[in-house]
């Protein structure tokens, strides 16, 4: 049997140290309990409707393909930092930002250039000898060899988050060099007239297309949904004479517009007025048609009368005309016609009345 000495003085100055720390440990287990729990639910994380969330575990993406590495929303249960980090990024907001690069920016007073400071230097005055400085102003040149400077709005969105997030440049930097280099190239291709009038929405739709190919090839995980000339005027000392080509342009648009209206207006009525008149036509047609078809069948019917009794029928037709011819009269008295050999070509002769007195009837053989 092994013989305890007498406890030695390191044991005599822990042991009020190691009952303390039991002690603090049978008041307080409960809380590193608790602690763990919430550790363990703080990997849960809520995901808005106009969002998507990305994974990064110990740094690496999860997910191996876009649709697995993107999480829609509502609840998303991950493990806790730092084992997981989740990044919510919202894809439905669009955006949009300034883009002044193909313009001046020492401006008039009052004004502020692209990053919202005032100028340092005093603005340029315009005159006749106005010649553009490009270490202050930027600008473009079209296919013709002509000057034009562009300001522009881009209107964009999150398409991709997990590019956007990791492998895409800041948004702005690399949308502004994007749509820069697209407008550019696009207004090389393009003469003067056709980009000052009616070459607007080709230029957009060509500068939108070749900035979203930079886009998607730098990686970006963005989207242009839309470019806005906010103004695209040649150099300054030039502005008088595109507002000239502009009103131009403008009068001659309303002109067409006015032009196609009256068009618009006149053929219907013109095609109504036709059509009244064919009507007429055909219907005048028509009746006289019926009343030549009438009267032709009446001659042959009155010629196979008199074929079958010429007297009578010579008889009839002449007291037709005769009372054709006195339908007017006041006072009719009826002589009939003599009869007989010795009257053979006989005729009545009525001269007219000279002055209000009577007239002078006589019979000739």
């Amino acid at each position: 049997m092994r013989r305890v000495g007498p406890p030695s003085e390191f044991q005599r100055l822990t042991v009020p140290v190691v009952q303390l720390l039991d002690a603090a440990w049978q008041r307080m287990h409960w809380w590193i309990g608790a602690m763990a729990v919430l550790y363990a639910l703080s990997g849960i994380t809520m995901i808005r409707a106009d969002e998507v969330a990305i994974v990064l575990r110990w740094g690496r993406l999860v997910g191996a393909t876009p649709a697995l590495q993107e999480h829609g929303p509502g609840l998303l249960f991950a493990f806790p930092r730092p084992i997981d980090q989740v990044i919510r990024v919202q894809v439905k907001r669009i955006r949009e930002t300034s883009i002044a690069s193909l313009t001046f920016t020492t401006m008039a007073p009052g004004f502020s250039n692209e990053e919202g400071n005032e100028p340092d230097e005093e603005p340029i005055a315009v005159s006749d000898s106005y010649t553009l400085n490009p270490l202050l102003e930027g600008y473009a040149l079209t296919g013709d060899n002509n000057i034009v400077q562009v300001e522009m709005i881009a209107h964009y969105r999150v398409r991709g988050a997990a590019e956007w997030a990791l492998y895409g440049p800041n948004s702005d930097d690399i949308l502004r060099t994007e749509v820069t280099g697209a407008m550019v190239r696009s207004l090389g291709e393009m003469a003067i007239d056709s980009v000052l009038s009616d070459g607007r929405k080709s230029l957009i739709a060509v500068a939108t297309e070749r900035a979203q190919a930079g886009l998607d090839a730098a990686r970006s995980g963005l989207e242009l949904t839309s470019l806005e000339l906010t103004r695209l005027s040649p150099a300054r000392g030039l502005v008088p004479e595109f507002d000239a080509v502009q009103s131009a342009y403008i009068d001659a648009e309303t002109r067409k517009k006015e032009a196609l209206a009256f068009v618009a207006a006149a053929i219907p009525g013109a095609k109504t007025a036709v059509d009244a008149s064919l009507q007429a036509a055909r219907g005048a047609a028509a009746a006289d048609l019926a009343l030549a078809r009438g009267e032709a069948a009446a001659f042959v019917a009155l010629a196979r009368e008199y074929h079958a009794n010429p007297t009578v029928v010579r008889e009839r037709l002449y007291r037709e005309a005769v009372e054709r011819a006195t339908v007017n009269a006041g006072s009719i008295q009826w002589v009939p016609p003599p009869t007989g050999p010795r009257y053979t070509g006989f005729r009545i002769t009525i001269n007219p009345v000279a002055s209000g007195g009577g007239g002078d009837d006589r019979r000739e053989p």
